[in-house]
């Protein structure tokens, strides 16, 4: 689909280094830091020694973290696509 001076491929290239970029970002910045708790912080029962030592920084233990991971997010969202009168402002 490239043309020009880009060879075969280099768009799909870009775009997959892009995802993979943010990606690893996200990744990076939802993992716990710092010592983790020998109990958990919501339901104060012992946090196995096996899953302090897998995951630094750890809070919850494996129940509470199962539960607060199916919670639905709410995110607001921008509306991309706009009103009629918007567009014509």
């Amino acid at each position: 689909m490239a043309g020009g001076w880009s060879r075969d491929g280099a768009v799909n290239e870009q775009i997959e280094a892009s995802i993979a970029d943010e990606l690893r970002r996200m990744q990076a910045r939802r993992r716990p830091t710092g010592a983790s708790r020998t109990h958990c912080a919501e339901c104060e029962e012992p946090i196995p020694e096996a899953r302090r030592q897998a995951i630094p920084g750890v809070t919850l233990c494996i129940d509470c973290q199962q539960q607060r991971d199916a919670r639905p997010v709410a995110r607001g969202g921008i509306n991309r696509r706009g009103s009629k009168d918007s567009q014509l402002k």
